[in-house]
């Protein structure tokens, strides 16, 4: 294909930022100085207007709002310790079979993605409340890092997600809808992780044998006494916040305020406030809110000098010329976004690929909700595929004593229920789309 003098400098800017990437520059400092230089040889003074315009949006828009009240929720509910107390719960409960600490490990961190959305603080306390329960039965460690990178790793998928909060207004979505879609799809995972871990315990017990008899619980009365004080409260915190988006009552930035504040008083409940924790919840609040928001207002600079100079409409008609069938297509694609997911965080693919390969998607003729949940799936399933795998280094991080190389061969093991969960989502739509329908019906 021909290309003009501001398409390559489109393409050399988009190289030359990749390449950037790789060698450790920061990506938001990347983006702008990427998209300033390039931009001013392409459009001359144009650019600062653009740079200028995209942070002014970005942090005037009322739905980025969402983000730091959702992540204040979850940071207020991991410092209190109240995801100790869930993983308990779940651990008296299943203590009689085997494989019962992966299924107390993969239902918290599906309830903890449910009330933070945080990938990182996920996996980092599933490891270091699970760890001394597994080393104590005899666990073994590979499976145990695989479920513990699985489990962590839901909180990019199910709502409240800041990924999905992030994508809806780029795909031009409600983030209702999203939320809704993303529901289903992350319990399908979640089924398949303890589905697999149970199988494969009762027949190998070696893998993950019953708990020594004195963890079990002394009655059943126990186990619900637990249940009622450990889960109960949190699943009313978390059905009430993202209910409230779900059935329209709310918007997600309303929403996320209360749940934000409902989770303050759930930690003064526990007895387990101090100004120490909220004064650390609220500066981890204030720092990630912050990098997120100047990330996404560098890649919308970036992406709408990109796409001045011609080099989205270059890129599209490139990939269009293919002429490949739609699903193949769609295979492509997710290639792509499987392996930038090892390069970097999930912001500049989101709000920079995304976006190009739209004319694609849309010509293709995909479904857009569908195809917003392949990505989610899709970036999930990356974040556990080593050697890159972000989850592998949480894990390490937390517990430095396990090798790097079990934490690998653990991981792989559930990279193969990740694609299982992904093939299902592909060739059954209804997964994604049915509860949104629901909702609207």
């Amino acid at each position: 294909m021909d290309m003009s003098y501001n398409e390559l400098l489109a393409l050399l800017s988009l190289a030359g930022m990749f390449g950037a990437f790789c060698l450790g520059f920061p990506i938001s400092y990347t983006m702008i100085f990427s998209g300033l230089i390039f931009g001013y040889l392409g459009i001359g003074k144009i650019v600062f207007y653009l740079l200028t315009m995209q942070f002014y949006q970005v942090m005037s828009d009322p739905i980025m709002g969402a983000i730091p009240f959702f992540l204040l929720m979850g940071y207020l509910l991991e410092g209190a310790g109240l995801m100790d107390r869930l993983f308990k719960s779940f651990q008296l409960l299943f203590a009689k079979l085997p494989g019962s600490l992966y299924s107390a490990i993969v239902l918290t961190g599906t309830i903890f993605a449910a009330a933070t959305g945080i990938v990182g603080s996920s996996v980092n306390l599933l490891c270091i409340m699970s760890e001394p329960s597994m080393r104590a039965s005899g666990y073994n460690i590979r499976m145990g890092a695989g479920c513990i990178a699985a489990a962590g790793t839901l909180g990019i998928l199910i709502p409240p997600s800041i990924m999905l909060v992030v994508l809806g207004p780029i795909m031009g979505l409600p983030i209702t809808d999203l939320f809704a879609a993303a529901i289903l799809p992350g319990l399908l995972l979640a089924s398949i992780y303890i589905v697999y871990s149970l199988v494969k315990c009762a027949i190998w017990p070696e893998y993950g044998p019953p708990l020594p008899k004195d963890m079990w619980p002394t009655s059943y009365l126990t186990v619900f006494k637990e249940m009622v004080v450990g889960v109960f409260p949190l699943l009313v915190l978390i059905f009430a916040t993202l209910g409230s988006i779900l059935m329209g009552i709310a918007t997600p930035t309303e929403a996320s305020a209360c749940g934000a504040f409902g989770a303050l008083i759930l930690v003064i409940a526990y007895g387990k406030f101090t100004w120490k924790n909220l004064s650390k919840a609220l500066h981890s609040t204030i720092l990630l809110s912050a990098m997120i928001l100047v990330m996404i207002a560098s890649c919308n600079f970036f992406g709408s000098v990109f796409s001045r100079l011609g080099g989205a409409t270059w890129l599209s008609n490139a990939l269009l010329a293919v002429n490949a069938p739609p699903m193949l297509m769609l295979i492509l694609i997710m290639t792509i976004i499987f392996f930038m997911g090892w390069a970097m965080e999930w912001i500049p693919i989101v709000l920079i690929l995304i976006p190009l390969l739209m004319p694609v998607v849309d010509a293709m003729g995909y479904d857009k909700l569908w195809y917003c949940l392949v990505v989610a799936v899709t970036l999930q399933t990356s974040w556990l595929s080593p050697p890159v795998a972000l989850s592998c280094y949480f894990i390490k991080g937390s517990l430095p004593h396990w090798k790097l190389v079990d934490i690998y061969k653990g991981m792989f093991q559930y990279i193969f229920c990740q694609l299982l969960g992904l093939a299902l989502i592909i060739l059954f739509p209804a997964i994604v789309t049915f509860l949104p329908q629901w909702f609207k019906s």
